[in-house]
């Protein structure tokens, strides 16, 4: 049994690894993949240290620095369910490998919300995406639709209006982002703002083809021809492992204390998978160690 399982791969989790390592904990760290939401990111301009420094640079030198201890490191499965066990947690792979621990430490992030429309899981990835960093380059001079109207949605726009036609941006209500963000890209000129308008449909045989939207206050329709359509309406906890053993929120994420505690005794969760406001990398980063060292004090009073 190890002291210790870090069920995550972002920088929650990556940061308690080297917490847990420096203090000589026996810990395993088990993710699907290493960065998880970092991975999507192309430029990070507000992570101490880097003016500027692409998501995936980033993870490596997390994990390059994970690599200087000896901690355990299960990548490439996902950690499908975890049960309390008498003296601690017992956690199984999608591979179905079984492994339990004294204490347990959640940090699994979010992924992306999905639309919930006719066509959408029939053209994903045919399509629909879910990540503009990720698939903008294979929309080159093709019109496409970015759904959404906060950060991530202006984000996306800013990154496809330099490769594609034209970009249709279509959004429940008025732009909800950062003034900055809109600021930088309202004045494209190969963009168009459907604001309070709903997808009511993306269309498309083998690709997609089209989406059709609806005006909220008119109610009229209207279609727009399309190749690729970016959906970009915010995020969903990867809390589904943890549903009947610690307390979620009405949203689903994990809640916990100022000391990364869940309702469960030896049971903590740091980053975008609770109930901490500001989901940043530099935030969850800081509260993986937070995370870290207070395992390490209630293994302490374990003996």
């Amino acid at each position: 049994m190890y002291d210790l399982m870090i069920i995550g791969g972002g920088p929650a989790g990556m940061t308690a690894a080297v917490y847990a390592a420096r203090k000589k904990l026996n810990a395993m760290l088990l993710s699907k993949d290493v960065g998880g939401q970092v991975n999507w990111t192309l430029g990070i301009e507000n992570y101490m240290g880097y003016q500027l420094i692409e998501g995936p640079e980033l993870i490596k030198k997390f994990e390059e620095q994970v690599k200087q201890f000896p901690i355990g490191m299960k990548v490439g499965e996902g950690v499908s369910s975890l049960s309390r066990i008498s003296g601690g947690f017992e956690a199984k792979t999608d591979g179905g490998e079984i492994y339990q621990s004294k204490a347990a430490i959640i940090v699994t992030g979010k992924r992306p919300r999905p639309l919930g429309v006719p066509g959408e899981e029939k053209l994903r990835g045919r399509g629909v995406t879910y990540c503009a960093t990720c698939d903008g380059p294979l929309f080159a001079d093709m019109k496409v639709a970015v759904i959404g109207g906060g950060n991530s949605a202006l984000e996306a726009v800013d990154d496809v209006v330099k490769v594609a036609e034209h970009v249709y941006l279509v959004s429940l209500t008025q732009l909800t982002g950062d003034q900055i963000l809109i600021d930088k890209v309202k004045g494209a000129g190969n963009l168009t703002m459907f604001l309070e308008h709903e997808v009511v449909a993306i269309t498309g045989e083998n690709l997609v083809g089209g989406i059709k939207i609806r005006n909220l206050k008119t109610k009229q329709e209207r279609a727009l021809q399309v190749g690729g359509v970016f959906i970009e309406i915010g995020l969903m906890p990867n809390s589904d492992l943890v549903k009947g053993v610690a307390t979620l929120n009405r949203i689903g994420e994990i809640e916990v204390n100022c000391n990364n505690e869940t309702d469960v005794p030896g049971l903590f969760a740091a980053g975008d998978v609770t109930n901490v406001p500001e989901k940043q990398i530099v935030v969850a980063a800081g509260e993986g160690a937070k995370a870290a060292l207070q395992a390490h004090r209630y293994l302490q009073r374990l003996g």
